[in-house]
């Protein structure tokens, strides 16, 4: 397998990609999809605006840098790699913070109606949103497994919330059966991209989605707490109403007025002062994820998890895959059920294979193929049927947790 792998990477169109990025020597990198690795351009760029932007600008740069037009600029160059115009998305706040603005959003679009149906198992941050709502009396959640989504979009159901690659097994939603169903119950949706923004192509334009949030620091490459982007289709700008009213929305912030005045499109769904140094570390992993080309990743990214299968099974069943085997059905990672997988995890990191732990037993190894390469793959599959084989999980400096994200 090492061959195939070492004449799949001298043929990689995009094995060029890999020196963009700073990546440790002696170090395989299958969590990007927790933490995208780090561009070399990165740390010029925040050198420029720290030391000339803020350093010599000061408070000019607000206007002389563009500062001000921070969200709407990376918000921009996001819209194309999720199949959005550009004043549809804006870069701002977390993706948690975006989803309690879009969430209250969509309630008070559908006066009368207060459910918001997701499905048991999404991403914690997603549920606690609807339920900080619900404490408020706003909002009531309802769960259902996936294949009872449909059945349970009636006349009670305000919003749809799903996130489209589920964070711990990978699998897939359709984004447009979904949207089209809600659609015919009379409701609207919100999707959570923060596990496909720059990995999957998704177009929610030919979808009809209304709504969408996702994070920056994932395969953007954004970098730690990196801002989160909101959408919204350009038919609700006018009827958005988000609770989270701060300055930066206002149709005029340097009025000072006593009074709130949304701005027009998507400006209202800011909130406070644009975080400039985590927004122009973003704008530097968009800009290198759309040079790239999402189709491009997407399609790497397939082969790649495809071969780590196969390395896999060269070496016999030695965990079981809770991702769709279909890669047609899954996002940019692999998951793989073990009961003592926190760790395998810990005992992979030892040998310098970075993956991620999900409670309670999941092995998550996720599949950035800017900077990937196949013969990463094969080594990395050769570590953990080791790590197996030879128990090492056994030690006990492998068995305390500790904090994961």
């Amino acid at each position: 397998m090492l061959e195939e792998a070492r004449a799949r990477d001298a043929a990689d169109p995009l094995a060029e990609y890999r020196d963009r990025f700073a990546l440790p020597q002696g170090v395989i990198y299958l969590d990007g999809n927790s933490l995208g690795a780090l561009p070399k351009a990165t740390a010029s760029r925040l050198s420029e605006v720290v030391t000339g932007e803020w350093g010599e600008g000061l408070i000019r740069s607000w206007n002389s840098a563009e500062w001000i037009g921070l969200p709407q600029r990376v918000g921009g160059k996001i819209a194309p790699l999720i199949g959005a115009a550009p004043h549809e998305v804006i870069a701002a706040d977390s993706t948690s913070v975006n989803l309690f603005k879009l969430i209250a959003a969509a309630l008070a679009m559908r006066p009368g109606r207060k459910v918001v149906l997701s499905e048991p198992g999404n991403f914690p941050t997603d549920l606690y949103m609807v339920e900080g709502l619900a404490r408020q009396g706003l909002a009531e959640c309802r769960l259902a497994p996936r294949e009872a989504l449909v059945g349970n979009l009636d006349e009670s159901v305000a919003l749809l919330l799903l996130t489209h690659v589920h964070y711990r097994t990978g699998a897939l939603h359709d984004i447009a059966a979904l949207t089209a169903a809600a659609h015919r119950a009379g409701a609207l949706v919100l999707w959570d991209l923060s596990h496909t923004a720059g990995a999957l192509p998704v177009d929610l334009a030919a979808a009809g989605a209304d709504f969408a949030v996702g994070c920056g620091y994932k395969y953007l490459n954004g970098g730690p707490g990196a801002p989160a982007f909101a959408y919204v289709a350009e038919r609700h700008h006018a009827a958005l109403e988000q609770p989270l009213t701060g300055w930066m929305g206002h149709a005029q912030p340097f009025a000072f007025a006593d009074a709130y005045v949304p701005g027009e499109g998507m400006t209202r769904l800011l909130c406070g002062t644009p975080p400039v140094l985590g927004l122009a570390a973003l704008e530097v992993g968009v800009d290198l994820i759309a040079e790239i080309g999402v189709a491009r990743l997407y399609a790497k990214s397939r082969e790649l998890s495809d071969f780590f299968l196969r390395c896999l099974a060269d070496r016999g069943p030695i965990v079981e895959l809770v991702s769709p085997p279909d890669p047609a059905a899954r996002g940019s990672q692999l998951s793989f059920r073990h009961p003592h997988a926190y760790a395998v995890s810990q005992a992979l990191i030892a040998r310098g294979v970075i993956g991620d732990f999900r409670e309670p037993d999941v092995l998550r190894l996720g599949f950035a193929p800017a900077y990937l390469r196949f013969a990463d793959m094969e080594t990395a599959a050769r570590h953990l049927a080791e790590v197996l084989d030879k128990g090492e999980w056994r030690r006990p400096k492998f068995a305390e947790r500790a904090a994961v994200t």
